[in-house]
């Protein structure tokens, strides 16, 4: 159970999801969390789960040793401009947001402050994110403090700052990416004789199957094809009309595309 209190400042979509997860999965008691809502009258249910939710960003940041940021892009700027004062050097600054950068943040809030840019995915409402973790900051029992509230949640990593774009790509769009491989699959899946349900679900948990092998192993993927591919086999025929096809070409480039937009964006602000 986590002994230091949490704010989580901003309860949308992914403030509420992370607040959810932490008391699920009993790393946080629901009265170590302190949530901030600008418009009350929409927090009612997360107040009926038992959840301390104000309008009230600094007494939250003044109580809570662990601070997250989990506000619209727009709102960062004036949020961390409302809050500085109440921070110092021993409370953590966590930022969600995407877009913007430690060094942004850094010019607001000063060099002293503990300060994380974390990155979820969509996952992360059914405690099954990747979550991408940079900072600047060296302390390492500080920084294992973060990852283990995203580790929590699914699984974190700590990377540099300059690949949180790539980061973007891979973890966040990517779960599009694995999902119309899934609708694909599926729709594979009615041509040969399933219903449009069933299909999907022999798709899905046949997609979860494969990602808990490599994550429980570490092996490469191909290790694991080679025990599915045998001579002369259905399977073998399958992949390589795939690879003819260009599957594993077109996700590359379609990855590679995702980067380049996402880079062009980041260069225009």
């Amino acid at each position: 159970m986590g002994n230091k209190k949490l704010a989580i400042l901003g309860s949308g979509n992914i403030g509420i999801a992370i607040a959810e997860g932490l008391v699920q999965s009993q790393l946080y008691d629901i009265a170590d969390i302190q949530m901030t809502k600008r418009n009350l009258n929409s927090a009612s249910e997360l107040m009926k789960n038992g959840f301390n939710v104000s309008s009230d960003n600094l007494d939250a940041v003044e109580k809570s040793d662990i601070i997250i940021l989990a506000v619209q892009p727009k709102q960062l700027r004036a949020l961390l401009n409302e809050i500085s004062d109440k921070l110092n050097p021993t409370k953590s600054l966590v930022s969600v947001v995407t877009g913007v950068g430690l060094s942004a943040m850094q010019e607001i809030v000063g060099d002293s402050i503990p300060l994380y840019r974390a990155m979820p995915n969509t996952a992360i409402s059914i405690q099954q994110s990747i979550t991408c973790i940079a900072t600047h900051y060296q302390d390492e029992e500080r920084k294992k403090e973060i990852v283990n509230i995203f580790d929590n949640l699914g699984r974190a990593v700590v990377i540099e700052e300059e690949l949180m774009a790539s980061a973007t790509v891979l973890g966040a769009c990517g779960v599009a990416y694995a999902l119309r491989f899934i609708r694909a699959a599926s729709q594979g899946g009615i041509e040969i004789g399933f219903d449009a349900d069933i299909a999907q679900l022999i798709t899905s948990q046949t997609v979860v199957g494969a990602a808990s092998l490599l994550l429980s192993t570490g092996k490469h993927p191909e290790r694991e094809i080679d025990k599915v591919t045998t001579p002369q086999g259905c399977t073998i025929a399958g992949l390589n009309e795939m690879e003819h096809q260009g599957f594993s070409s077109a996700l590359i480039k379609g990855l590679k595309t995702s980067y380049n937009k996402i880079s062009t964006i980041a260069k225009e602000e």
